[in-house]
């Protein structure tokens, strides 16, 4: 939980940071903000290393069946002879990827699974669906609300080469930001529907759901596409398929509809919903 708390904590740092002028240098001085952060980082760094040396040195019982230990698993490789095991990545790197984990497994799903039980609230009809068909149809419902309100708002990439992308030459070494909502509500690219809930397009896959193939950039696409995507896609579907057998939903009449950017899409003043048991 610790490093659940501390990430957190860093998260609403780095959106105040956004807000504010960039001043050069200033992130180096010693400042409230820039104490709290520093002495935050190096939490997140003592607890994941703590975790991660733990089950290094418990190897030769295995490094486990959860994430953690897979990766660990599957980035070990022994010398000749047996005797000697090293790892393919570094611990910053290892370290990075557990900060992936917890992001993924906490903070985009909690979102995603908040902007689903809205739309399921606004269209309750697609709840009766889901509770007949769960599998194919909780796909297509979830597709749908990462397309609408996915928790992932912006990508950035750096170029290697000088590039042309259409009319627009990007030099070497330029970062690239892609606003996802505005590629995901592109009427061009998804239709006259673009702007509305409907998540039969997805019927026929993500592949076929647009004009493009690689329209639905929730988890981003190629090389550096989420490591977790298929992690929180099918924690999605297991809570709200467990939600839905027992409980019916509806918006409360105090929600007030404002998503905000908190580096993820968020309702600004929270969900309210009231929940029925269902008679089952």
């Amino acid at each position: 939980m610790e490093a659940f708390h501390a990430q957190k904590e860093l998260q609403a740092i780095a959106i105040s940071s956004l807000l504010n002028v960039q001043i050069p240098g200033f992130s180096y001085l010693p400042t409230r903000r820039n104490r709290l952060k520093w002495m935050l980082e190096k939490k997140l760094r003592s607890t994941l290393m703590r975790i991660i040396n733990s089950r290094l040195a418990s190897r030769g019982s295995g490094y486990g069946n959860d994430l953690l230990g897979l990766m660990l698993e599957a980035c070990t490789t022994t010398e000749q002879g047996g005797k000697q095991e090293q790892l393919s990545l570094s611990m910053d790197e290892i370290l990075h990827e557990c900060k992936t984990f917890f992001f993924a497994g906490y903070e985009t799903t909690s979102i995603l699974l908040t902007w689903t039980v809205f739309l399921l609230s606004v269209y309750p009809e697609w709840q009766e669906r889901l509770r007949a068909e769960v599998l194919r149809e909780m796909t297509m419902v979830l597709h749908e609300t990462l397309r609408l309100y996915g928790p992932a708002l912006f990508m950035q990439r750096k170029t290697v080469t000088d590039m042309v992308v259409g009319a627009i030459t990007i030099p070497n070494d330029h970062a690239v930001v892609i606003g996802a909502p505005f590629m995901h509500r592109d009427k061009k690219v998804w239709g006259e529907d673009a702007d509305q809930f409907n998540p039969m397009r997805f019927a026929n896959g993500v592949a076929r759901a647009a004009k493009v193939p690689h329209a639905l950039l929730a988890f981003s696409i190629g090389p550096k596409a989420c490591i977790g995507q298929n992690f929180a896609m099918l924690e999605a579907k297991s809570v709200m398929a467990t939600v839905l057998q027992k409980f019916s939903f509806a918006l409360s009449p105090s929600y007030v509809h404002a998503p905000a950017d908190f580096l993820t899409l968020q309702p600004k003043f929270g969900l309210p919903v009231v929940m029925k048991l269902l008679d089952v």
